[in-house]
């Protein structure tokens, strides 16, 4: 996951945390996040790459919606990701002695 951008881990993130999502989903999840709008052409280029990464599967809903799963792959980078993050930023709610 080092390889990514922090956008691309966001949508990881997000595909991770819900049931199968489209596209627009994604996006309306982000957008809230984020407080902007996400562009087509930032997100579904961005949704590309982490297909072509084996991070996510693309499927086809119908002939215009397609829906994103995370693979074993993408979620043992996630959970890779989290231990790491947990040795900076550590876990279970420390202050860090404030």
């Amino acid at each position: 996951m080092h390889d990514l951008t922090g956008f691309q881990r966001d949508l990881l993130y997000v595909i991770a945390g819900s049931d199968e999502p489209h596209g627009l989903a994604i996006k309306a999840e982000l957008e809230e996040y984020y407080e902007s709008e996400i562009h087509h052409g930032r997100l579904y280029p961005n949704l590309d790459t982490l297909v072509e990464k084996g991070l996510v599967e693309k499927g086809q809903a119908d002939r215009r919606t397609n829906y994103y799963t995370i693979t074993r792959r993408g979620r043992r980078e996630i959970e890779a990701r989290a231990e790491w993050q947990a040795q900076y930023v550590g876990s279970g709610g420390s202050d860090g002695g404030t």
